[in-house]
Order: structure tokens, then sequence, then C-alpha cells
């Protein structure tokens, strides 16, 4: 009777660490880039908040014909809203500078601007709007 050697085919200690190797590179990188995915998704996520008061605050001015050309309203954000040292500024000028006579339309712009810090870094989103406006006819009330 010939006796057969059987031998258990079995991973060896070199190629369980060189497996556990590979899988923690793998899960490191895998940490890293969904660490940056979220910083972005933040970073993006406060720009939208920023873009949403400043659009806000662009149509409440653009309601508001009281608001004179010239005018440079501004003030601080709530921090409700989740913007760290929120503020923002609106300029009204002119757009067109042709030669408007008293009381004729002319065309304004409105551009809003929020600042904020994200970290150590500051931050700033822009919009801008246009409406119509008479121009101001001397000696008259505002």
């Amino acid at each position: 009777m010939t006796r057969r050697n059987h031998r258990r085919r079995a991973f060896t200690l070199l190629e369980v660490l060189v497996a556990a190797t590979i899988m923690a590179i793998a899960i490191g990188t895998l940490l890293a880039s969904i660490n940056t995915s979220l910083s972005n998704a933040s970073r993006l996520s406060e720009r939208d908040r920023a873009t949403l008061e400043a659009k806000r605050l662009l149509d409440e001015i653009l309601a508001d014909t009281s608001i004179p050309e010239g005018a440079a309203p501004a003030g601080p954000i709530d921090p409700a809203i989740g913007l760290p040292e929120g503020a923002w500024r609106a300029q009204i000028t002119r757009f067109e500078a042709a030669n408007a006579g008293p009381g004729s339309r002319l065309l304004q712009r409105i551009a809003v601007e929020i600042t904020w810090r994200s970290g150590r870094s500051p931050r700033r989103a822009f919009i801008e709007g246009y409406r119509i406006a008479k121009a101001p006819i001397p000696g008259a009330p505002q």
C-alpha cells in the first residue's frame, strides 16, 4: 500500500502580511478621499448658504425703491445661517451712463457681496442684479 503525501495548502505568514499591508494602504487612501469629499461638501454648502443670503438681500434691495443710487448699505449676517464672521455689503450704481434727463428712466446696478470665514481663510460670494429707476429731479424730495 502506497501512502500518498497529502499536503494541505495554507497561507504563509508572509502572504498574510503582504495582504494586510495592501489592505492598510487601500483603506488609508479611501479614508483620505472621503475626508477630502466631506471637506469639499462642507465648503460648497457654505457657498450655497452665502449665495442664497446674497440673493435674498438683492431681492430686498430691488424691491425697496427708496434706497437711492450711490447708497452702500451693509450689515452683519445672522449667525443662524451658519456663516462664521459673516457680513454683507451692497452698492447701487448707475449702469447706463447716458445723459438721462430729470425724471427719465435709467438702469441701476445692485451688487451684493457676502464675506465670511471658513477655517482660517476668508471667503466671498458675489451677486448682482439690475432695476429700472427714475433719474432724480433736482430739488424734489427723494
